[in-house]
């Protein structure tokens, strides 16, 4: 079976599932593509920028997985801690589609499943877990680093088994579903580790410098113990 150098080629899930994913993505990605608008301003525009192009670059790092798949670091919670879900979906997003059409990374009729996964169960994911440990977690260089570290793990194995039940759907080669379940699952925790610490270290450092500039920051800042405890002021 012919490989290709990133993503899932285009074949390894029938078309109709392909479609149906690829209607799935779009619709999610214009839902946030409304709820970005909220967060945009002129703080939060340039990141995104940034964002995108470092996600763009630390995904050329890629390792064949399957015949036809392979793993790379994702970038969702990165993004996610950075810019905030809606923006951060959109960055991941923009670069999946950029390698695909110019650089033919990933196939174009797979195009909706990797975005699907990475661009939104890979953010989703990340963002559920970041706002859960920062609500215990102090919120500073350290305790984001172990926030980034955890979330990634966990959201670059949501975002493989997310493959797995597409395969499960409408895989067009004969292997079995646990193998490849596990095969995915094994091989994307140890993605995972790599970019948790990518992850870890890129926000920590921007949160020494530039804490203004991180998104989870300032979106989860703990609650006035008057407001936790339900008294009104």
């Amino acid at each position: 079976m012919e490989t290709t150098a990133m993503h899932i080629a285009n074949g390894i899930v029938d078309g109709p599932v392909s479609a149906v994913f690829a209607v799935l993505a779009v619709v999610a990605l214009a839902f946030c593509v409304r709820k970005a608008r909220n967060d945009l301003d002129e703080r939060l525009a340039p990141m995104a920028g940034l964002v995108a192009a470092f996600i763009f670059a630390v995904q050329m790092l890629n390792f064949q997985v399957l015949p036809g798949v392979s793993g790379h670091l994702l970038g969702g919670t990165l993004a996610v801690i950075l810019v905030g879900p809606w923006v951060g979906a959109l960055c991941v997003s923009t670069v999946l589609i950029v390698q695909c059409l110019l650089f033919a990374d990933g196939g174009l009729t797979a195009l909706g499943l990797n975005v699907t996964n990475m661009a939104l169960l890979g953010t989703a994911a990340g963002y559920l877990l970041v706002a859960g440990l920062l609500r215990v977690l102090p919120r500073n260089a350290r305790g984001l680093a172990i926030t980034a570290f955890v979330a990634s793990v966990v959201s670059v194995v949501v975002a493989s088994q997310g493959f797995v039940l597409e395969y499960a759907l409408g895989g067009t080669t004969e292997l079995s579903l646990p193998w490849v379940s596990g095969t995915m699952a094994v091989s994307h925790t140890l993605i995972g580790i790599g970019e948790g610490l990518i992850a870890a270290t890129t926000v920590a450092t921007v949160a020494k410098v530039r804490p203004d500039l991180v998104y989870a920051l300032r979106r989860f800042r703990r609650a006035p113990i008057a407001a936790e405890m339900g008294v009104k002021a």
